[in-house]
């Protein structure tokens, strides 16, 4: 049995992989490493790719900036958590906001040092990037559409760390990119509608909060379309092996997501598209495995 000490320690540590969401950073390393493999350097064999240390300090970077992007949007958010989430909300309270605080700067060092084993370019851009995060949680957040798309676009930084370090300038990267950051922006906006009662209370200028939950309907059904169109393009005009599988799911996924929006009214319903458009993008992550099936075993 666990004395009362020792519990309380390992709820303390799950109270801070909740306020980091240790499961994303997770999925964004496996992303960042599939992506590479795959994507940004195909021509590579896939053990120089695991073994390239560089690339391990780029994503142990990026990695550290996220949790510390993380716990900087939770110290901000702390009053409206406890409106949308309070389950959550009060086990991240297990941890003090000073202590919350200390991992922030503690963590945003360590992106940088490890950025430094890469090049100087490298600590600029993740110092930009950790500037970025914490003018976003500050003052961004708040703002209708601009917060959106300041979202989406931190989102897929650290990717495109990736990108500029492979230089990889392929058509195909570019489209995988912004179906990615559509599929980023309609959860930001589908959040919105999902977090509206605690944006309400806390005055916080979001799309569904100024302009009503029509209006941030028809935009959702806007960028929805604009993703189904990527998602077909990148089936017709681009070499993806059977990763069109992927996409062909995507598309009947974001139908049925857009039949499910217009006749959503509450939290629940809103949870629910949250969901698929999660259960897309985390798909979309493993499926990443397709577009190379047939030569997989002739890279290792």
């Amino acid at each position: 049995m666990l004395s009362r000490q020792q519990k309380l320690i390992l709820l303390k540590f799950f109270s801070m992989f909740s306020v980091v969401r240790g499961y994303n950073i997770l999925v964004v390393v496996l992303a960042q490493y599939l992506a590479s493999v795959y994507i940004f350097a195909p021509d590579k064999t896939i053990k120089s790719v695991i073994l390239d240390v560089n690339l391990l300090m780029l994503v142990l970077a990026s990695s550290a900036v996220i949790a510390a992007g993380y716990i900087i949007n939770n110290f901000y958010d702390s009053e409206k958590d406890l409106i949308n989430r309070p389950q959550k909300t009060m086990l991240d309270r297990l941890i003090s906001q000073n202590t919350k605080l200390s991992f922030y700067f503690v963590l945003n060092f360590l992106a940088l040092v490890f950025a430094s084993y890469v090049s100087f370019r490298a600590v600029i851009f993740f110092a930009l990037y950790t500037f970025a995060i914490w003018l976003y949680s500050h003052r961004l957040k708040k703002q209708p559409m601009v917060g959106n798309i300041v979202s989406a676009i931190l989102t897929v930084t650290p990717f495109f760390a990736i990108f500029i370090y492979y230089q990889n300038f392929q058509p195909v990267v570019f489209a995988h990119a912004i179906f990615l950051f559509l599929l980023v922006s309609m959860r930001e906006l589908t959040k919105d509608l999902e977090n509206i009662k605690g944006d309400l209370a806390l005055d916080y200028r979001t799309v569904p909060v100024l302009y009503g939950e029509k209006v941030s309907k028809l935009m959702l059904t806007a960028v929805a379309s604009l993703t189904i169109l990527c998602a077909i393009a990148l089936i017709v005009y681009f070499d993806i092996g059977y990763m069109y599988y992927f996409f062909y799911l995507s598309v009947f996924l974001l139908v049925v997501f857009l039949l499910v929006l217009w006749r959503s009214n509450r939290k629940t319903h809103y949870l629910m598209l949250h969901n698929i458009l999660k259960f897309i993008i985390v798909a979309g992550i493993f499926s990443i495995l397709l577009i190379d099936v047939s030569v997989v075993l002739n890279r290792i």
